[in-house]
């Protein structure tokens, strides 16, 4: 990075505005300001909502009616940016500036193959011939860290896990050589190895050759390992800004230092997540002891049987060819699994993408059947038993949190209906009145203002979206909760919110959790045994604080070194 050079994105005093429909004016982004220089990356965090997106989004044209830029100019590469045609003249999104947002399903057209999707944009913007684009696409794949890549170019994006999508959305972004990219948490759906992969990968590209990244991100271990400069955000305003070694090491901001210090810890295991400011406190925490009450008074009486067994799990998928006459292939996606999860135990499963962890959720969910082994809930075999034939005990009493909250919510209704509908559905409410209560106190619960109730999904930020989830799973008041990536989409000071909160019902009703992360500091946090899988297999299981002092296979030794920490910031590394 030469200082001297001219910046590849300069934003000053932005205000970007969305107009209401009462006639008042809602400011999502108020007077902000930074500079990225060629090979420099610039972290932009903050809180879901704090308006890091909307300024990506500003930047890559792609700001959505009603949102105006009411004040404050963009230029890119020296370009200025035209608030009236959303883009600058002669800067072409895909060929000059690279996206990667943060939902890699509805980034990719399910479609279309991800050789097809590779190769569109470097045919159109670089004249590749098709041999060329796919042999660019192949050295993507290999790049980013895809297995099988050849396999995996014909391909389509439902074939692939979350992690996997991910790294073709990356490889993407990068098929043209752009001189900034704008990465919206391009490691949220990665474990961390391929975390680490990516993120070294981004830094050669801007050492080796010179891009600019913009990276929007809520990971603090992620900005102190990677990114040379950090503009920390709060509902919409710039509250701090400077080096990384600077920011995380002599914040001065109220709000930095806190955000900073509610960063989970791999070191050690504390009693509750620290939470920013006040926010645990008002209605939020009303809400939440009101909703711990009534879980209570629905707990049964527990007894010493596990409340959840697998038991030499197996699960294929058949993969049929899609011309006639070509072949299928089999894949053994689970192989020969098995554990035991205690009544009120938080149970961790990690490993890297693609290992397996999701089958085995969507197995104990009903979701998806297995070739072969036993799931037992209580002693009960449920394995053979589809979600849509278990009866509604069974299916009250098994909740899941999914990875992603865009599809997950029905964009056609309102958060009020979609969270009723459990309520309603297993007769929790003697009214429809009482059911909008329970509504309105889950909302509280999980940090949200009780009028989000009105609104659609649509309207709410990624990490907001996944509040809305959990609170759609507390709904049915279970006993288990099947959490795959629970904590993926949301800052720090809301994953402190959430994960104290599932503690407390955890402590407070004998909630039990199958917690599904690749974020192993959480793990750390709030399992209580612990499990590590690879390619579909179990290495080893231990309790948790025996796991992360004592690792004993050497792949879950590889894990644990690859975790970024705010122990090594890399101005501090480069200095030394």
């Amino acid at each position: 990075m030469n200082a001297q050079q001219p910046p590849v994105l300069a934003i000053e005093g932005l205000r970007v505005e969305y107009p209401l429909a009462n006639g008042t004016v809602f400011t999502a982004v108020e007077n902000a300001s930074l500079v990225i220089r060629p090979g420099e990356i610039h972290a932009l965090v903050g809180e879901s909502g704090a308006g890091k997106t909307t300024i990506g989004n500003t930047v890559m044209g792609l700001l959505e009616k009603p949102g105006r830029i009411a004040a404050g100019t963009i230029h890119i590469d020296g370009r200025k940016f035209d608030p009236a045609k959303g883009s600058a003249e002669g800067v072409v999104l895909g060929r000059d500036v690279g996206a990667v947002f943060q939902d890699p399903m509805t980034s990719l057209n399910p479609l279309f193959t991800i050789e097809s999707q590779l190769t569109e944009a470097m045919r159109f913007h670089l004249k590749l011939d098709n041999a060329q684009a796919r042999a660019r696409a192949l050295e993507l794949l290999q790049a980013v860290g895809i297995p099988e890549p050849q396999r995996r170019l014909k391909a389509y994006p439902h074939q692939l896990s979350g992690g996997q999508r991910q790294r073709v959305v990356i490889a993407a972004a990068l098929s043209c050589g752009p001189k900034l990219v704008v990465a919206d948490e391009p490691t949220t759906a990665l474990d961390v190895s391929v975390q680490a992969q990516i993120l070294k990968l981004l830094r050669d590209l801007a050492d080796q050759r010179g891009i600019g990244i913009l990276l929007v991100t809520h990971n603090m271990g992620v900005v102190a390992q990677i990114a040379d400069r950090v503009t920390i955000m709060h509902r919409g305003q710039v509250v701090e800004t400077g080096t990384t070694e600077e920011v995380l090491r002599r914040p001065k901001a109220v709000y930095a230092r806190a955000l900073i210090g509610a960063v989970p810890r791999i070191d050690a295991r504390l009693d509750r997540f620290p939470v920013l400011g006040e926010e645990g406190k008002g209605r939020a925490e009303q809400a939440r002891t009101e909703l711990r009450a009534r879980a209570e008074r629905s707990t049964q009486t527990a007894d010493d049987t596990p409340i959840l067994s697998v038991e030499n799990l197996c699960v294929d998928y058949n993969t049929s060819g899609w011309l006639p006459g070509s072949k299928g292939h089999r894949f053994r996606a689970v192989d020969g699994v098995s554990f035991s999860v205690r009544r009120g135990e938080v149970f961790g499963l990690v490993g890297e993408s693609g290992c397996g962890k999701t089958t085995i959720a969507n197995v104990v969910s009903g979701l998806v059947r297995p070739t072969s082994g036993q799931v037992l809930y209580r002693g009960r075999s449920i394995a053979g038993e589809g979600a849509v034939r278990r009866i509604g005990p069974l299916r009250q009493a098994i909740q899941m949190i999914f990875q992603d909250p865009y599809s997950s919510l029905n964009g056609r209704m309102r958060i009020g209906s979609i969270l009723s509908e459990p309520i309603l559905f297993y007769r929790l409410a003697g009214s429809k009145a009482e059911a909008e209560s329970d509504v309105a106190r889950l909302i509280e619960a999980v940090g949200l203002d009780a009028e989000a109730a009105q609104r659609f999904p649509h309207a709410f930020s990624g990490g907001q979206r996944q509040r809305l989830s959990i609170a759609r799973a507390l709904g049915a008041r279970p006993k288990l909760i099947v959490c795959d990536e629970p904590t993926s989409s949301l800052d720090v000071s809301v994953q402190a919110q959430i994960l104290n909160l599932l503690k407390d019902l955890r402590d407070a009703t004998g909630l039990t959790l199958l917690l599904i992360s690749h974020d192993l500091a959480v793990v750390r946090q709030m399992c209580d045994r612990v499990a590590v899988m690879r390619q579909g297999n179990l290495l080893e299981q231990a309790n948790a604080e025996t796991l992360f002092e004592r690792p004993q296979h050497p792949y879950t030794q590889e894990l644990l070194s690859l975790v970024p920490t705010l122990d090594r910031i890399r101005g501090e590394t480069r200095a030394a």
